[in-house]
């Protein structure tokens, strides 16, 4: 059952401030960040809008101010429960009157948030579209003073997306039987042509846009080629130790496996997937959610509506299906802006596996070619030599402008991302490409890079032999490049279209329609030249200070402190920890030292709810750590 309380009418008390000031007392931020300012007051003057705004960039406070400042009460719709608890529970711990209707509820409580939304006892209401759309619920909002609707995760309306909900699209009804409340859609996934459907779905056609950048640029961008993945994954977690973080894993199994291999290795590493037990995934989550230093190994079905702000990383084992899914699975680390890092490992298996999914889908063709076009796209990203950043907000349709500077500048690098740490060459591949063809089209176009390699690398294999291919003009001329260069070699080829994954083949290659003027000799080929990774370099040792949160060490001992009396808050509450307060709150705290209430109240997070909730308790431990 959903504890449910009155709190402080924080409305009340809002109509006598502007934005900024609701903003220090309640959320106890000095500033607003960026375009929130403008998307503020533009709804709280009952303008409709659409905002495009990256994770963690703060998308929450905009509808979140406008609907302390309005009359009535505002109506979020949001996708899943784990998001909607999560923010509930974070308002409540500001003083906001907040509260949630899904299916957790039982009915006594469920009667009294809808007779609370009823009295006008409500700042803000979270609810999913689901529900929203019966006509039970309807007619409540009918008879409800509401002050906006705010549509979360605005994306979820596209066809064509990776999280599509088909209750979205029926969200125009809100217009049609409201016209008068203003609207506004959030997301941090939306490419030009999913912008275009979120404002043709919802009718939004005439709300003011607000798009701000999409660079994460507290995010490290790293993208390795499989060699040893387990091996790669354990070197990376080495400089994550003691950190929250998610490892993806493209299967079921592979989550199991992975999950058991690093518990193995004593890191505190949980599974989860949409075939677990219902009760395991819930309380894998909440440990998740919960417990500092969990590294959950999932599925895509996990992550989406997690708000844990202090996730350190997100690890890719497998390719994701699109350069979105990658995007939005990334910004899922360092949501607090402290510094996080995305790895990602992938290998020519994973384009192969990717492609027979596609073709073996019962999707339709044009869906499937839609598909294929998105993963295109990603494996550019991951073949790229320029820098990752600028290659990642292209996607998006935004051109790379450094932090603090006025406007891009030709060639710029951003500095954070493997590229740019560890510039990569090209070379002229144009004869290795020739061979790699020539050798896919004399063994007839039916077998997979791992048999080609042999064959041009003269092995001595059964398979090699039971097909004779020893015996062709191909076999043995390519023992110049190791395995590991030829592998290289035709996972590139793959990427620029000159080799097919035949899907229907089991993943055998044939020629693609570019490879006739290569063969002839009328078109040149230059490749990546994979870099050598050198020790230390981008290693645990050096990168632990940048891709971490970092606490001076004369401030350590009262961080680690803070942290304790928060874990423990935690837990008598039942809720997860960072609600209280962010590690970046408790950080700030060690480094002031506050030894007021007054001093507390200058850090940053901490608004007049948290304040009186928490104040003495903050001031106790500072003492103790003298």
């Amino acid at each position: 059952m959903q504890e449910y309380e009155h709190t402080t009418r924080i409305a009340d008390a809002a109509q006598a401030d502007d934005a900024l000031a609701l903003l220090r007392r309640v959320f106890g931020y000095d500033a607003f960040r960026g375009q929130q300012q403008a998307i503020v007051d533009h709804v709280v003057a009952g303008g409709d809008a659409l905002v495009l705004m990256p994770t963690g960039g703060g998308k929450s406070l905009c509808y979140q101010v406008p609907a302390l400042l309005r009359e009535g009460t505002g109506l979020v719709v949001s996708p899943l429960i784990a998001l909607m608890q999560d923010q509930v529970e974070a308002l409540r711990q500001l003083g906001v009157r907040a509260a949630y209707l899904n299916s957790t509820l039982d009915a006594e409580t469920a009667r009294q948030v809808e007779r609370d939304l009823l009295d006008g006892q409500l700042d803000l209401l979270y609810v999913a579209p689901e529900r929203l759309l019966t006509a039970r619920f309807l007619s409540l909002l009918e008879r409800s003073a509401i002050a906006l609707f705010a549509i979360d995760e605005a994306h979820c309306v596209s066809q064509w997306g990776h999280d599509f909900r088909p209750e979205y699209r029926e969200l125009a009804v809100l217009h049609e039987r409201w016209p008068e409340v203003p609207r506004i859609a959030l997301t941090a996934t939306a490419d030009p042509p999913t912008r275009r459907e979120i404002a043709e779905r919802l009718a939004l056609g005439d709300a003011q846009c607000f798009l701000s950048s999409f660079d994460r640029p507290n995010i490290r961008y790293s993208v390795a080629h499989k060699d040893n993945p387990r091996r790669q994954l354990v070197d990376f977690l080495a400089s994550h130790a003691g950190e929250s973080g998610i490892v993806y894993c493209l299967s079921r199994r592979k989550v199991e496996e992975t999950a058991e291999f690093l518990a193995g290795r004593g890191i505190a590493a949980l599974p989860y997937h949409a075939g677990l037990p219902a009760d395991v995934r819930a309380e894998n989550q909440r440990r998740f959610l919960r417990e500092d230093g969990i590294v959950m190994c999932a599925t895509i079905a996990f992550g989406m509506g997690i708000d844990k702000p202090d996730v350190r990383f997100v690890a890719h084992m497998d390719l994701p299906k699109s350069i979105e899914g990658y995007y939005q699975e990334t910004g899922r680390a360092g949501r607090d802006g402290e510094p996080a890092e995305a790895w990602m490992g992938y290998g020519l298996g994973d384009v192969v596996l990717l492609r027979q999914m596609i073709e073996q889908g019962e999707a339709s063709e044009e869906r499937k070619a839609l598909e294929r076009r998105k993963l295109d796209q990603l494996l550019g990203y991951c073949e790229s030599a320029m820098c990752r950043r600028q290659a990642l907000l292209a996607a998006f349709g935004e051109t790379y402008v450094p932090v603090g500077a006025a406007e891009a500048a030709p060639g710029q690098r951003c500095g954070n991302c493997d590229n740019c740490l560890q510039p990569v060459r090209t070379w002229d591949a144009t004869e290795a490409a020739r061979k790699a063809l020539s050798c896919a089209y004399r063994t007839g176009q039916r077998f997979g890079a791992a048999h080609l390699i042999d064959v041009l690398r003269g092995a001595d294999t059964e398979k090699v032999r039971q097909f004779r291919h020893n015996e062709l003009s191909t076999y043995g001329i390519g023992t110049d490049l190791d395995a590991n260069a030829w592998r290289s070699v035709f996972r590139q080829l793959v990427v620029s279209g000159l080799l097919e994954v035949d899907a229907e083949g089991h993943g055998s290659l044939r020629l693609g329609a570019a490879a006739r003027p290569v063969l002839r000799g009328e078109s040149a080929v230059h490749l990546r030249e994979e870099p050598v990774r050198k020790p230390g370099r981008g290693g645990a040792g050096e990168r632990r200070s940048e891709s971490t949160l970092h606490v001076d060490a004369s401030d350590r001992p009262l961080f680690d402190a803070l942290r304790a009396w928060r874990g423990q808050m935690a837990r008598e509450q039942n809720v997860p920890a960072y609600v209280i307060f962010h590690d970046r709150t408790l950080r700030d705290i060690a480094q002031l030292r506050p030894a007021s209430i007054s001093e507390l109240a200058r850090v940053g997070g901490i608004g007049g709810g948290k304040l009186g909730r928490y104040g003495e308790g903050v001031l106790d431990v500072v003492r103790e750590q003298g």
